[in-house]
């Protein structure tokens, strides 16, 4: 078997780890990948990543339409260079979200160019049609974390009326465009087999080409921190969205089901905490005086929030994997979490957390109070839950099954 370092070019539209857990993948896997012998060059557009050290990085511009601050701005002319400018911005105006088709076509431009640099292509779920031209030139894979269609599918069924439901077919639009993209692939990862079904299933993807490598966690980062205390019924969450597949309208109508009798409290850790559907929730629940947002935290402050709660909880209705999940039994943190998608092959049924039914705020209060009333298990839990990510969920693992996966594209080429 050829051993030879490799050259990849990792791409990426949107990479940087705040946005979520796709830029924590490439942070991760490109160092991970690094650590093993190999080039990578990460392309991304902006928000742009801080690659960990030895990683290349070439930025990919774009008019930068959903910057935090400036969400849907309209640029000034001397912003537009080229076709593809005019285009970003033109289906922006028509209610569609443009980065993976026109990353996409820019990064295909990058590639003409360089495509003698690299002996594998990455891609990182964008599956834009740019990515066919690349094909041509370098061998290529693509992650499908999941189908975004699952996405489209659970804002529909939010959606309260007419107009919001044409406004989120308009932005799903390009759910189409990845589906056409997939099925032209010599090679798709994804990371769990609960995605690889969905995959199959609605993008139509033939499962020859399908490989599953699940994704890994920092375990020097994520762990036990023994010197901090746990605060008494401190619960906590990561909301990297405001989507309603997160599920945290439903855990905060559990934990006011358990504020009836007994002293708990919800700490929000992501974006998603601060959205709008949240905030509804809140309202709703007249929870202001026990959740708290904490907002978007650096890595160790997320790990010290952990430390503090007694139980973490992942109520999402669908995770394609769960990074959360992970990273709270990798802290050894006792986890509840819904069997949404793939969440019950990532926590499995060997004791390292509870699984209850998605959308059943009175199954996640039954047991996150089954773990608070019960501290022996609780902690038998967290114990589990900490040796199963040590034995299936490193990013080492992650790295090492990606490359065997390129080494297979290459050879077919």
């Amino acid at each position: 078997m050829d051993h030879a370092p490799l050259r990849v070019a990792l791409l990426s539209y949107r990479a940087h780890p705040e946005v979520g857990g796709q830029g924590v993948y490439v942070r991760q896997l490109s160092a991970a990948l690094v650590a093993l012998g190999h080039t990578v060059t990460i392309l991304a557009g902006p928000p742009y990543p801080d690659p960990t050290p030895g990683v290349d990085l070439v930025k990919i511009p774009s008019l930068d339409l959903y910057r935090p601050e400036d969400p849907f701005r309209r640029p000034r002319l001397a912003e537009f260079s080229d076709a593809i400018d005019v285009a970003e911005y033109g289906l922006m105006c028509t209610g569609t979200f443009p980065e993976p088709l026109t990353f996409s076509i820019r990064a295909a431009r990058f590639m003409r160019r360089f495509s003698a640099s690299f002996d594998v292509v990455h891609d990182n779920q964008c599956l834009g049609y740019g990515l066919l031209d690349v094909v041509k030139r370098v061998p290529t894979v693509a992650t499908i974390h999941h189908p975004i269609s699952i996405d489209k599918s659970l804002a529909l069924r939010d959606a309260h009326s007419a107009l919001h439901r044409l406004g989120q077919r308009r932005w799903y639009s390009f759910v189409r465009m990845q589906a056409r993209v997939a099925r032209r692939l010599p090679r798709v990862l994804t990371v769990s087999d609960s995605a690889r079904d969905d995959v199959i299933r609605d993008f139509k993807v033939t499962p020859e080409v399908l490989a599953v490598v699940p994704n890994g966690v920092d375990t020097e980062l994520f762990r036990p921190v023994p010197d901090v205390v746990r605060v008494p019924g401190r619960i906590v969450t990561v909301a990297s969205s405001d989507h309603p597949s997160k599920g945290i309208g439903h855990l905060i109508e559990a934990v006011a089901k358990l504020r009836t009798e007994r002293s708990v409290e919800l700490v929000i850790i992501g974006k998603g905490g601060v959205g709008r559907s949240v905030a509804r929730s809140i309202e709703r629940f007249d929870a202001g005086d026990w959740v708290r947002t904490a907002g978007r935290v650096e890595a160790l402050e997320m790990v010290r929030l952990y430390a503090e709660a007694e139980v973490a909880v992942v109520p999402s209705l669908y995770e394609g994997f769960s990074l959360p999940a992970i990273e709270a039994m990798s802290c050894g943190v006792p986890l509840v979490a819904t069997t949404g998608g793939a969440l019950s092959e990532v926590v499995g049924l060997d004791g390292a957390g509870v699984l209850v039914p998605p959308a059943d705020a009175g199954a996640l209060a039954g047991a996150i109070r089954g773990l608070l009333d019960d501290r022996s298990k609780a902690q038998q839990m967290g114990s589990a839950g900490r040796a199963r990510v040590e034995e299936r969920f490193t990013w080492r693992a992650a790295a090492l099954g990606c490359v065997e996966q390129y080494r297979k594209v290459i050879a077919g080429c």
